[in-house]
């Protein structure tokens, strides 16, 4: 991280940066197969189905038809059309639901350790209305003074729409934002297109341009602010 002594103001991304599906989507996708009578799946060919499916989205919205269109390439070759009619409504209202998600472990540690030094929070992102019950449901929506949702923005990450809207909302100047995010176009060059700092997380990161923790945000951040003020 760079030029952070002037930060006031963390932002987060949600999904794959404070909490991952649990045990995983294909585990999720498979455990509701069985349960809706569809058949037994291997998770893992699930996890191939859906992240190819995932990275060939064009236009993603949020919306119920958008995630339908990912449930029926994950399925697709699998069940029958009809199945995933039934198969669609149950999933949607899955992962609304605390259980199918795990909150990272350094993600707690590392809220307290910045709301304590005197940083405002936030959450920026490309989510539908499920997120914010959600978010509270997992125990985090109370350490966050704004939580920005692209369904409600109508502007979805990369666009500078979203970012600059959360920075209105904390009262904070997009130069002394620094926001966190595990995708590299949507969180960090999104952020800084907006004028934010970014930086990605990749908790299996072996390299010095990536945190492999948020536990090394707090030192960071204390160490600039301290040098700052000896300045």
């Amino acid at each position: 991280m760079t030029n952070t002594a002037s930060i006031r103001a963390i932002t987060f991304d949600v999904g794959g940066t404070l909490i991952e599906p649990w045990p995983s989507v294909g585990h999720v996708y498979a455990a509701v197969a069985t349960e809706s009578g569809a058949g037994e799946f291997d998770p893992s060919l699930l996890n191939r189905k859906f992240l190819a499916a995932w990275r060939a989205k064009v236009d993603f919205d949020y919306s119920k038809r958008a995630w339908r269109s990912l449930v029926e390439a994950t399925f697709a070759g699998l069940v029958a059309e009809g199945m995933i009619k039934k198969l669609f409504p149950v999933l949607y209202e899955r992962f609304a639901e605390p259980g199918a998600w795990r909150v990272f472990d350094d993600v707690f540690p590392a809220l307290q350790e910045l709301r304590a030094a005197g940083f405002k929070l936030g959450v920026i992102s490309n989510w539908d209305e499920r997120l914010v019950p959600l978010l509270d449901r997992l125990d985090l929506t109370h350490w966050f003074d704004v939580i920005t949702v692209s369904f409600q923005t109508g502007a979805a990450k990369p666009a500078p729409g979203i970012f600059q809207q959360a920075s209105v909302a904390l009262g904070v100047p997009s130069e002394s934002i620094l926001h966190v995010g595990d995708s590299l176009d949507e969180d960090v060059r999104g952020a800084q297109a907006a004028g934010f700092s970014g930086v990605l997380v990749d908790r299996g990161a072996s390299n010095s341009w990536a945190l492999n923790t948020l536990a090394a945000i707090p030192p960071a951040l204390g160490q600039a602010r301290l040098g700052s003020e000896a300045d």
